[in-house]
C-alpha cells in the first residue's frame, strides 16, 4: 500500500513539472502595485541592496538601505516580470527567480516600514547577521552559516565552479552531517533526541532562507525518520524520489534550481553506491565517491554550465577533507569565539590564492556542448548499469563524454548568432567541423569584461566550441573591441585581424597582449579562405575615422549571401555599390547600430536585404534605431537584439532557419 501510494505521488509530480515545462510562457508585463508584506530576505553587495518580500517579490535598491529582516513594509512602484535569457542555452533569471517562488521584480519602488520586526526569530536572525558581520572572515561565515556566497568576489567563486568543487561552498548534506555528529555526541541515547534534529533543521532552515539543497537534506532526513519509526523498510533510493516528488508539488518550479538539481541527483548516485562503499577505507571511499559524484554531474554541466575539468575528481579527494575538516569547522568556531577571526581569514586568503593557481591550469579543462533530455538520459542510464549490474558500461557513458566533448567536429551546417551585447556588436559565425569566426566583442568602458565572460565564451561552450579561430575587430570603438582583451587572456584565440587605418588606443593596448601570448594578427586583408568558404573584406579605404574605416564583411554560405557593415556610414555605402555588384542580400548586419548616419535609402535599395539586423541597447541613450533607418529598411523583415534578444539564422537543408531569444 504505501509503494502504490508514494508510485501516485511520484507520478503526479512528473505530471505537475510536465504541465509547467509546457505552459511556462507566461509574456512579460509591467504594472503599477502597492504591496504590504514582510522582508524575508536581505542581499546586500557594494553596488546595491537585494531585498526579497513575503517570497514572492524581489527588490533592487541601489542606495543605503536600513531595513531588517521580518519588517513589515509597504511597496509603491512598477513591477515587471523578470526577464528570459537573451543569449542562447545561457542562464535564465526568470526560472531561476521561479525556483525560489519569485514571480515579480522591481528597481523602481518605495518603500515604507508599517511595522519593525517584532518576531523572536527574525531578532535572532539579525542579531546572527550583525554579528557575521563584524567579521574579517565574514564572506565565508555567510556562506556556511547563512548559505549567503553574495560577499564572495566573482572570480574566486568562479575558480571553484571551474575546478569543480563549489557544491563544497553550498550547505548540503555534508555540512548537515556535521552538525548531527555533534548534535548525536551530546544527545547520546537522548530518547527525544530525533525532535531535537528536527527543531534544529528547522532553525537552519529557516536561517539559510530555505535554500533547496537543505530543503532537500532536511525533507530526507525527515522521511528517513518515519521509515525507520514505523520500520516501512523503504529503500533510500526510493525516499529520495519521494523526497524530490515532495518538493516539487511544493514548488514545480524547483525543478528550475540546478542547486536542487544538483542535490536530488548527486545524491541519489552516492546511495546507489551505497554496496560498493562497504568495508573500504576513508580515503578509498573518499576516492571512489568522488568519482561517482563527478561522472553523476557531467550531464548537469553539460546542460547548465558547458565546462567540465578532468582534475575534479583529484581536487575532491584533497578538496573534501580540508573544508570539511577545517575550513567549515574553523568557520563556526570563529562565529563562537571571534578570537580566531584574524587566523581563519589568512587561512581563507591562502585557500582562495591556491584555488585562483589550480583555476590557470587550463589544460584539462574541456567544453562540454548543451545536451538534449535524450543524450542526458542515457549518460544516466549507462552510469546507473556500470554501478548496479557490470562495470563495463562505463565505456559506454565514456564514449558518449568523448563525442560531447568533440562535438565542433560533427557540426555540419554553418550557423551565424547575432549575440545581444547591449549598445555594442557581436557576431558568432560557426562553420562544419566547428571553424568559428567572432566579429567583435561588445564592451562598455563599465564592462569589466562580463560580456566575454558571461555571454561570448558560455555561448561558445554550450556549442562545444573551444577556441576561435578568427577573431575580427572590425574597428577600435569601446563598443566592438571592448571585450576583446578579456576574451583573449581567457578563451583560446587563433587569430586577430583588424581594419584598415591606424591603430588607436584600445587597439594598441590588445596588440601588446596579443605580441605576449604570440597570437598573430593582421590588418586591412582582403579576402579570407576557411576550408570551402571566403569571408571577402570590402573596405580597405582609409577615410580618416573608425567608423568609416569599418571592415565591411561580405560572404556566401551554401548560397546564402550576409553582409557585416560594423559602423560604416553612408559615404562608405555610396563607394561600394559604386565599387561592387551587390545585390540581393539575405541578412544585413545593419551599420552602426541603426544610427541615421548609415542605411542610407540609395544603399538598402541596392543591396536590398532579407532580413535585417540591428545591434542596439535596450533604451539606450543614443536613441538608435533611427526612425527613418527602419524605414528605409521597411521592405526587409527587421530582428532587433533589443526586442528579439540574439538571432540565429541557420542554414539546414539548404532552407535558412531563423531563431530568436526574446527576453
Amino acid at each position: 500500500m504505501i509503494k502504490k501510494v508514494l508510485l501516485i505521488i511520484f507520478i503526479f509530480s512528473l505530471l505537475r513539472v510536465t504541465f509547467v515545462l509546457m505552459n511556462d510562457n507566461r509574456l512579460y508585463k509591467e504594472e503599477n502595485k502597492k504591496i504590504k508584506g514582510k522582508i524575508t530576505n536581505i542581499i546586500k553587495y557594494e553596488e546595491k541592496t537585494i531585498i526579497d518580500v513575503d517570497r514572492k517579490y524581489r527588490v533592487t535598491l541601489y542606495k543605503k538601505a536600513n531595513y531588517n529582516l521580518g519588517d513589515y513594509v509597504l511597496l509603491e512602484g512598477v513591477f515587471k516580470t523578470p526577464s528570459n535569457n537573451t543569449v542562447f542555452n545561457l542562464f535564465n533569471y526568470r526560472k531561476y527567480l521561479l525556483s525560489k517562488k519569485i514571480k515579480m521584480i522591481s528597481d523602481d519602488v518605495k518603500i515604507t516600514v508599517i511595522n519593525k520586526n517584532k518576531n523572536v526569530f527574525y531578532k535572532i536572525k539579525n542579531n546572527i547577521i550583525k554579528k557575521v558581520s563584524s567579521l574579517k572572515s565574514e564572506k565565508y561565515l555567510r556562506t556556511f552559516i547563512l548559505a549567503d556566497s553574495s560577499k564572495i568576489e566573482e572570480n574566486i567563486k568562479q575558480g571553484y565552479r571551474n575546478i569543480g568543487i563549489s557544491h563544497l561552498f553550498a550547505i548540503s548534506g555534508m555540512h548537515v552531517g556535521i552538525f548531527l555528529f555533534f548534535i548525536n555526541k551530546f544527545l547520546g541515547k537522548y530518547k527525544y533526541k530525533n525532535i531535537v534534529v528536527l527543531l534544529f533543521m528547522l532553525f537552519f532552515l529557516f536561517l539559510t532562507n530555505f535554500t533547496e539543497s537543505l530543503l532537500r537534506c532536511a525533507m530526507f532526513i525527515f522521511l528517513s525518520m518515519i521509515n525507520k519509526k514505523f520500520k516501512l523498510e523503504i529503500k533510500n533510493e526510493v525516499l529520495l524520489l519521494f523526497t524530490a516528488s515532495l518538493l516539487i508539488l511544493t514548488n514545480p518550479y524547483m525543478i528550475y534550481s540546478v542547486s536542487f538539481i544538483f542535490s536530488i541527483t548527486i545524491t541519489f548516485f552516492i546511495i546507489l553506491s551505497s554496496n560498493h562503499l562497504k568495508e573500504k577505507t576513508y580515503i578509498k571511499k573518499l576516492i571512489y565517491i568522488s568519482i561517482i559524484c563527478f561522472l553523476a554531474s557531467i550531464p548537469i554541466l553539460s546542460f547548465s554550465f558547458f565546462k567540465i575539468n578532468l582534475l575534479t575528481p583529484i581536487y575532491n579527494v584533497i578538496f573534501v577533507p580540508i573544508i570539511s575538516f577545517i575550513i567549515f569547522p574553523l568557520s563556526l568556531i570563529t562565529f563562537f569565539i571571534p578570537f580566531f577571526d584574524n587566523v581563519y581569514s589568512q587561512i581563507l586568503n591562502v585557500l582562495e590564492y591556491i584555488i585562483l593557481s589550480l583555476d590557470n591550469i587550463k589544460l584539462f579543462t574541456f567544453a562540454l556542448s548543451k545536451c538534449n533530455l535524450i543524450i542526458i538520459f542515457a549518460y544516466y542510464l549507462f552510469l546507473i548499469l556500470a554501478i548496479r549490474i557490470n562495470k563495463k558500461y562505463i565505456i559506454l557513458f565514456l564514449i558518449i563524454l568523448f563525442i560531447n566533448i568533440n562535438s565542433r567536429f560533427l557540426i555540419a551546417n554553418p550557423h551565424i548568432t547575432f549575440l545581444d551585447v547591449g549598445q555594442g556588436d557581436c557576431s558568432i559565425i560557426i562553420l562544419p567541423k566547428g571553424k568559428t569566426i567572432l566579429v567583435d566583442t561588445g564592451g562598455f568602458y563599465n564592462d569589466k569584461g562580463k560580456i566575454s565572460k558571461n555571454k561570448i565564451i558560455p555561448y561558445l561552450n554550450s556549442n562545444g566550441i573551444s577556441n576561435i579561430d578568427y577573431l575580427i575587430i572590425t574597428h577600435g570603438d569601446q563598443d566592438h573591441i571592448g571585450g576583446a582583451l578579456t576574451l583573449v587572456e581567457n578563451f583560446k584565440v587563433e587569430k586577430v585581424i583588424f581594419n584598415c587605418g591606424e591603430f588607436n588606443e584600445l587597439e594598441k593596448d590588445l596588440i601588446k597582449v596579443l605580441d605576449k601570448k604570440k597570437i598573430p594578427y593582421y590588418s586591412c586583408i582582403k579576402e579570407l579562405n576557411i576550408d570551402d568558404n571566403k569571408l571577402y573584406f570590402l573596405n580597405n579605404k582609409d577615410y580618416g575615422n573608425e567608423n568609416d574605416n569599418s571592415s565591411v564583411i561580405y560572404t556566401e554560405l551554401n548560397g546564402y549571401k550576409f553582409m557585416f557593415m560594423g559602423d560604416a556610414g553612408i559615404e562608405v555605402e555610396e563607394d561600394l555599390i559604386e565599387k561592387y555588384n551587390l545585390k540581393d542580400t539575405d541578412v544585413l548586419k545593419v551599420g552602426h547600430h541603426g544610427s541615421k548616419t548609415s542605411s542610407g535609402k540609395e544603399f538598402v535599395g541596392v543591396i536590398n536585404p532579407k532580413h535585417s539586423i540591428i545591434s542596439v541597447g535596450k533604451n539606450n541613450r543614443y536613441g538608435h534605431p533611427n526612425d527613418s533607418v527602419l524605414q528605409n529598411l521597411n521592405d526587409s523583415k527587421i530582428y532587433r537584439t533589443d526586442q528579439d534578444g540574439s538571432i540565429m539564422f541557420k542554414i539546414k537543408n539548404n532552407k535558412l532557419e531563423i531563431e530568436t531569444c526574446a527576453p
